[in-house]
């Protein structure tokens, strides 16, 4: 296992190092095609590689035209199986705590939870890899609040790290009259104001932690990014009156995520490249909107 494990590891890594050499590839072949339909001269430094450039051009089909990332390999299995998460603590977890991640449990179908214990990162993710784990999901907590999320796509990555805030949980709620009750359908999900590249990558991170919901389900979740704080809602609704008349319930828990790292890799891997990184003392960090306007 640990030999396969190895193997595909230094396939990721090899894929992803011909990346460079297919994007300076694709460049050249879009400056050429470029000059040819707007009839101009070919760029000096394209004319000893031209014919080949244009066989290559000739051979291309729609699909072949653009680039593939190594971006495209880490959900590719996404569509032929449903998401397996498994879910765990940080060591010595408070009550609070673990009554959060009880309720996670829930909110993600196909999910298990593991009491943590005295195991390392690298012995959860092993184990995780052995048994077809797709997503691990990590909680922390300070002084009894929920206060971090660690998203690790398995095998290879990404992982992102969420800043936990306002987190509510149904425990918390006295009026359970005007709660819903929880489902365990699979739940259409709402993305809403994803429109950056960064908000577009932290959007497939979060839909592919949820499979393919039937079209009559009656449960709704909600991502919902303001000015990078990412507001996280639990519905589900019904029709007493017919198609027009909703009755809609918040079911919880609720919380804020604020995205603050993504790396090229799993969590136990302290050396992976890091694709985005929280800068908040830079004197522009106010004006900018990184997930989405």
């Amino acid at each position: 296992m640990l030999k396969r494990t190895q193997r595909t590891r230094q396939e990721y890594l090899y894929t992803k190092s011909l990346e460079g050499a297919e994007r300076v590839q694709y460049e050249k072949k879009r400056r050429l095609r470029q000059a040819l339909e707007e009839g101009k001269p070919i760029p000096t430094e394209l004319r000893n590689e031209e014919h080949e450039l244009r066989r290559q051009i000739d051979l291309e089909d729609q699909e072949r035209q653009v680039p593939k990332s190594i971006v495209d390999n880490e959900y590719a299995t996404a569509n032929i199986r449903e998401p397996k998460i498994m879910l765990t603590t940080s060591r010595n977890p408070s009550s609070p705590l673990v009554q959060f991640v009880k309720e996670l449990k829930v909110v993600f179908p196909n999910s298990q939870r593991i009491n943590r214990g005295g195991q390392v990162i690298s012995e959860i993710v092993e184990s995780c890899r052995s048994h077809d784990i797709t997503d691990l999901i990590l909680v922390h907590e300070h002084r009894g609040q929920p206060d971090g999320l660690i998203v690790s796509h398995l095998p290879h990555g990404p992982t992102a790290y969420f800043g936990l805030l306002n987190v509510v949980t149904r425990h918390d709620i006295k009026d359970r009259k005007a709660m819903g009750k929880m489902s365990e359908a699979y739940p259409h999900l709402i993305l809403d104001n994803f429109s950056t590249k960064i908000g577009e990558r932290t959007a497939t991170i979060l839909k592919h932690l949820f499979p393919v919901p039937k079209p009559d389900s009656k449960r709704i979740i909600t991502f919902a990014n303001r000015d990078d704080y990412i507001s996280f809602r639990h519905h589900v609704y019904e029709k007493p009156g017919g198609p027009k008349s909703i009755d809609l319930k918040e079911v919880g828990p609720r919380f804020e995520l604020r995205l603050y790292q993504i790396k090229l890799g799993t969590v136990e891997q302290n050396e992976a490249q890091s694709e985005y990184v929280l800068r908040p003392y830079i004197n522009t960090a106010k004006k900018q909107k990184t997930l989405g306007s």
